[in-house]
């Protein structure tokens, strides 16, 4: 089915690329691969290496420790996005990149399963793996518009969001099994299983090569017309992505403080079913799951129906706010836990949703955003700036862990003071990207450049 646009007169078509099956399936099964490793990263990372004896009096530091380490690794996998944005728009094309870059996150995956007990060769296993994931990161969501043209862009917001949706289902089923075989079988068994699913993740997008659209690199040239309009975005898109390295800062203390929080909660869902306390984070794709459809096809519409347009740069400031409401919750529950109890994990079950809202507010809405306000020639670079806030989030609290197990200055931010020092921080940071947002003006490039 398709329909004629009497304003551009354009052929709209209702057909989805070809590729899309290709992408998506390869997304899920990644995704499976790095969240199921990180599932159970903190506290691997506490009892193996860090205080294995389970000695009260080294747990603060033992857990600041694991929590540093985590955060670089993270910081590390989204920042070599730019590498393999430059790779992929210079010199080899994304899809080369993607398929190539997978095998070393393939080898690093083998390297968490064969040395879990060395510390030393476990972590050059963290260090390819986030070459691997950050490398192919950036090509990933801008091959994603690549395959869009003129007649079907009205299809890439929902794409995009079947994108996301693959991202979390992979998510779900990791975060519940992986946590299962590492307290069953032991950490070698479940950190090679997500070996095997990245593995997958590579034949799939391998099996989709003749249904890509591939644009190819540009080469390293000057076109002064192009670096104009290309330094034109670049300063649109730096100046919305500013506000979101805060967002990851304490986005990602999800998968790192709260599930070592998770720890000291009861654990009791109901009728005494009980969960483990890394299978809590489980919560955050499932809602995401959830909650993602509800968006795009029911808040979104009836937000346009009723003429409060949810703009991208909207959805974003609406975002932040809820970060903050969700550490908000997560410092009350841990204000529990400093006076020695034991509150019900319904408490940070609450924030996950909370923030998960927040995540489709501001990172869905920032992956569009990144490509559709980037020239043709730029958009795996934009794509890896919006990649590269994650990292300065995630090295920011990677230096606060260190600089609190060494007991310098922010030792004083334990306990609940550490989530409200990040909800004054947000709050403070959200009042201005309203104001900020008034100022800035979008332009589209999408299918064809003229």
């Amino acid at each position: 089915m398709s329909s004629i646009s009497t304003d551009s007169q354009v052929v709209k078509s209702d057909k989805y690329p070809k590729a899309v099956p290709y992408i998506i399936g390869n997304e899920a099964a990644e995704r499976f691969s790095f969240y199921g490793m990180r599932s159970i990263l903190p506290t691997f990372l506490v009892m193996q290496f860090f205080n294995p004896t389970g000695n009260p009096a080294l747990q603060v530091v033992a857990e600041a420790n694991s929590n540093e380490q985590v955060h670089l690794f993270v910081s590390l996998a989204y920042f070599t996005p730019m590498i393999g944005a430059a790779l992929a728009d210079w010199f080899f094309g994304k899809y080369k990149v993607i398929l190539y870059v997978s095998i070393i996150y393939c080898i690093g995956h083998l390297f968490l399963s064969l040395f879990d007990k060395d510390l030393t060769w476990f972590g050059y296993g963290l260090t390819l793996i986030a070459i691997g994931a950050g490398g192919i990161k950036s090509c990933v969501s801008a091959n994603v518009g690549d395959q869009f043209d003129k007649t079907n862009e009205h299809l890439m917001s929902k794409v995009y969001g079947w994108f996301y949706f693959a991202i979390n289902s992979g998510s779900v089923l990791s975060n519940f099994f992986i946590p299962i075989l590492y307290k069953n079988y032991g950490a070698s068994v479940a950190f090679g299983v997500p070996g095997i699913l990245m593995a997958i993740a590579t034949l799939i997008f391998w099996l989709g090569r003749k249904n890509y659209i591939k644009v190819p690199p540009s080469g390293v040239k000057f076109d002064a017309k192009k670096f104009k309009e290309g330094l034109g975005a670049t300063g649109k898109v730096l100046l919305v992505f500013a506000f979101v390295p805060l967002f990851w800062a304490m986005w990602d203390q999800n998968l790192s403080e709260w599930v070592l929080q998770a720890k000291h909660l009861d654990l009791t869902l109901w009728n005494g079913l009980t969960v483990l306390p890394e299978q809590v984070q489980l919560a955050n794709p499932v809602f995401l799951v959830s909650f993602l459809p509800v968006f795009t096809y029911i808040i979104y519409p009836f937000l346009e129906k009723i003429g409060l347009t949810p703009t991208p740069l909207r959805k974003i400031g609406v975002g932040l706010f809820l970060t903050a409401l969700s550490f908000i919750i997560i410092a009350k529950v841990q204000a529990q836990v400093d006076a020695g109890g034991h509150p019900s994990v319904w408490g940070q079950i609450l924030a996950y949703l909370v923030l998960s809202w927040s995540e489709i507010l501001v990172w869905v809405t920032c992956l569009e955003y990144a490509y559709t306000n980037s020239p043709k020639s730029m958009k795996s670079t934009m794509a890896a700036i919006g990649l590269l806030t994650v990292s300065l989030g995630n090295y920011l609290v990677a230096l606060m862990q260190r600089n609190i197990a060494a007991g310098g200055y922010f030792a004083k931010y334990q306990g609940a003071d550490f989530y409200w020092f990040f909800v004054d921080l947000m709050l403070i940071q959200a009042v201005i990207f309203v104001l900020v947002s008034k100022f800035i003006q979008e332009k589209r490039f999408v299918g064809v450049e003229e």
